[in-house]
């Protein structure tokens, strides 16, 4: 197929256009290129300028508070303060002086891994008192209490970390687990065990792998509205198949029997209790007859007159929602969500609210894509709807009767938000900027809105804003201004183009491209980046960060696409991925390729894909598909073999290994491991507690003993999260080591 222009290319790929370059960039282009390297990339301060994590008001919404990263260390945060009133920052609590220093227990390493936060140092997370003169926060496994006037008393001093800490509603108890057991005491005195102690399978007040790793349910307990009872999570793992997982570090090796349920293979056996926050009058909740279910979410009515908890079938097809008795556990079906087709599955969603009056805010795709609907009186009116997504409930103010929610409604790679009248619901407002992508969290009242946007060219900002989306305050205006940390790259970065190309059934896939500054005549290499599976969304119009900007500094394309199976673009998009894993996928991904190899400035015998965890699956199923087409992969932490994953995870798409044992063996990366023959550089750490490291030792195995060659990179002591201040650096210096080591390199 002849070569064509990169205009004429587009031409058949629709594109969209690049924003601007914003005017905060003129200055800059009388400064000459900058090339970023990897060691700068992941140096500190951060090339995206502050990353404030945790933005919150204070009760009376006089403070915002927010936890913010440190110039000289990207990684590590401390707790600031804004007063509203008097237009000041300040230090509440400082990391560093605070700190023990001391080493996490490995429950709480495991917690955080869950939860994305395992790279992170200092204070993670915080929570206001309920009278807002001061704020709970864990650091180093102990708590502490922060005043607004700078003091900070220490609330536990133990060698065992405490865990899922929490204050109660009137801020009259603090609650955590320590050592398998819910202790629960009042904010400054003595704190006790209100759950017994059963062993090493067994857990009170935590949730079980599978929720916090793939249901987003990273608590196991949750207190009533009026602090008077519990509802509290029991867990019993000792039918768990045990992973012996060898932490394999530089200077030793720690092995853990880990409880791992790979597909197919018994969850943990999940029981729901009640109590008083003393631990007695203790009742078991009826989740119903079959135990072989996923307790998905727990919430209290507004009055905590009563328990609302949605029950998952193991299939993940079917999501009752229960009304419950705290005083004798009873329960009652509300009523029941099944899957929006019938070769699909149930997505679980956080984007629900009780409202005072009794009625529900509910996210369903039962019509095909993500809408909100209210549920009262045992009816149900539909709120949004069209060929687009909500994304996020954000808030609900009940007195102005207004929604509050995140959506995909006018461009589905710039997410904005809206608003709505409960009354008239077809009327939307938008409250955000098209020039920006959005997101948001609201106040518990949804008075004021906590904004954060960006685009291609514009670093992550953040601001509040009133009800109907006017600014008040910045919260980070983060300019990209002589003396932010990416001003010296600014003359040579580089703008995103979009577009958009049909797959074999006529669907739409969106793809994003930079290049360096073309030379007429000249051909260049592609770095393909691509996740591929289902949920993250790689293709948007935000902030894309430093290393796209390195990679195509080293003078590489860079190119990604969003298949179908990922999220955001409704039932229909997802739904080919059901018991097909590594098909579509691939396929689509193939499209994007040969689209390349149509640009007359693109090396179609140098294109690269890298990948990591799906990605990484992803890579080697490619290279299997379609030797040739691909001039080498990089295949990072990969599942191989889908009877090695979880079951929440894994059969959510594929069913089981016993009732859809062929869709399996398709699936699997290992059978046709042998049949690649492009450069592959296989990447893992050691210590992965999430796609175990047997997943690579399962395709290196096959690939030794078949004397297929590949090379590798193994990662002593890292997890599935292999990154820091020098590996992450190291790892992106190998990757472009082996590409250069086998001709994938730029023109001269």
């Amino acid at each position: 197929m002849r070569n064509l222009t990169f205009a004429a290319a587009l031409a058949l790929g629709t594109c969209l256009a690049a924003p601007a370059l914003a005017d905060n960039h003129s200055n800059s282009e009388e400064t000459a290129p900058m090339d970023l390297t990897f060691e700068r990339v992941f140096a500190s301060p951060s090339l995206d300028g502050p990353a404030p994590r945790q933005a919150k008001l204070s009760p009376d919404g006089r403070y915002l508070t927010l936890l913010r990263n440190r110039e000289d260390d990207r990684e590590r945060y401390d707790l600031w303060a804004y007063d509203r009133e008097e237009d000041e920052w300040s230090m509440l609590v400082d990391s560093e002086a605070l700190g023990s220093g001391r080493e996490l227990s490995e429950d709480e390493k495991m917690q955080r891994e869950r939860a994305r936060v395992g790279s992170l140092k200092g204070i993670i997370s915080y929570e206001w008192t309920s009278n807002g003169k001061g704020l709970l926060v864990p650091l180093d496994g102990d708590l502490y209490l922060a005043s607004l006037g700078g003091e900070v008393v220490r609330v536990t001093d133990t060698e065992e970390s405490e865990l899922n800490q929490s204050l109660s509603p009137h801020g009259n108890y603090i609650s955590f687990v320590r050592d398998r057991q819910l202790w629960v005491g009042p904010v400054t005195g003595d704190h006790a065990p209100i759950t017994p102690k059963e062993g090493e399978a067994v857990r009170w007040g935590e949730a079980e792998f599978v929720a916090q790793e793939e249901m987003g349910r990273l608590t196991g307990y949750w207190w009533s509205p009026d602090e008077n009872r519990m509802a509290v999570q029991r867990f019993d793992e000792s039918g768990v198949g045990i992973v012996t997982r060898a932490a394999i570090g530089a200077t030793g090796t720690k092995v853990y029997d880990q409880r791992y349920p790979v597909a197919g293979s018994p969850n943990a056996v999940v029981e729901l209790f009640v109590m008083d926050p003393d631990g007695q009058n203790r009742v078991k909740v009826d989740l119903g007859s079959d135990p072989d279910i996923y307790l998905a979410r727990v919430d209290w009515a507004p009055g905590g007159n009563a328990l609302y908890v949605q029950r998952q079938n193991r299939e993940q097809t079917v999501l009752d929602l229960l009304k419950v008795d705290p005083a004798t556990g009873a329960s009652e079906v509300v009523f029941t969500e099944r899957a929006a087709a019938e070769d699909y599955w149930i997505n679980l969603s956080d984007d629900y609210k009780w409202l005072d009056d009794g009625s529900l805010i509910w996210w369903s795709e039962r019509d095909g894509f993500g809408h909100l609907y209210r549920f009262a009186n045992g009816e149900w009116i539909q709120l949004t709807s069209g060929d687009w997504v909500v994304t996020k409930l954000l808030g609900v103010d009940q007195a102005a009767g207004k929604v509050f929610f995140q959506a995909t409604k006018d461009d589905v790679l710039a997410q904005q938000i809206y608003a709505l009248d409960l009354a008239s619901p077809s009327s939307i407002e938008r409250l955000t900027d098209l020039d920006y992508v959005n997101s948001g969290t609201m106040d518990s009242k949804a008075q004021t809105l906590l904004i954060s946007r960006s685009n291609d060219d514009t670093p992550p900002q953040s601001y509040l804003a009133d009800a109907q989306g006017n600014r008040l305050a910045w919260i980070e205006r983060n300019e990209l201004n002589d003396e932010h940390p990416y001003a010296p790259y600014v003359a040579s970065h580089r703008q995103t183009q979009y577009g958009v190309l049909p797959a074999e059934d006529g669907t739409l896939l969106y793809w994003e491209m930079l290049t360096p500054p073309l030379e007429p005549g000249k051909k260049y290499p592609v770095y393909y980046y691509h996740y591929s599976g289902p949920g993250p969304q790689i293709v948007t119009k935000g902030w894309n960060g430093a290393l796209r900007q390195a990679i195509v500094d080293k003078g590489y394309i860079w190119f990604a696409i969003d298949n179908r199976g990922s999220a955001n673009r409704g039932v229909k998009f997802e739904q080919p991925i059901y018991r097909a894993m590594g098909g579509v996928e691939v396929r689509d991904q193939k499209t994007g390729a040969e689209f390349l190899t149509q640009f007359d400035f693109i090396d179609a015998d140098k294109i690269a894909i890298d990948g990591w965890s799906y990605g990484g699956y992803m890579t080697l199923k490619q290279l299997q598909a379609d030797p040739g087409l691909y001039a080498a992969g990089i295949s990072g932490a990969p599942v191989t073999r889908w009877e090695l994953y979880d079951t929440h995870y894994t059969e959510r798409y594929m069913g089981t290994p016993q009732a859809d044992a062929q869709a399996y063996e398709t699936a699997s990366a290992i059978p046709e491991a042998t049949k690649i023959t492009d450069p592959l550089l296989l990447i893992h750490g050691m210590a992965d507690d999430n796609v175990v490291f047997e997943n690579a030792t399962e395709v290196i195995s096959a690939m030794q003993e078949a004397n297929v060659p590949f090379e590798m990179m193994l990662y002593p002591g890292y997890t599935h999260r292999v990154s820091g201040e020098q590996i992450s650096p190291h790892r992106y210096n190998t990757v472009f080591r082996f590409l250069e080591h086998h001709g994938v390199t730029p023109p001269e």
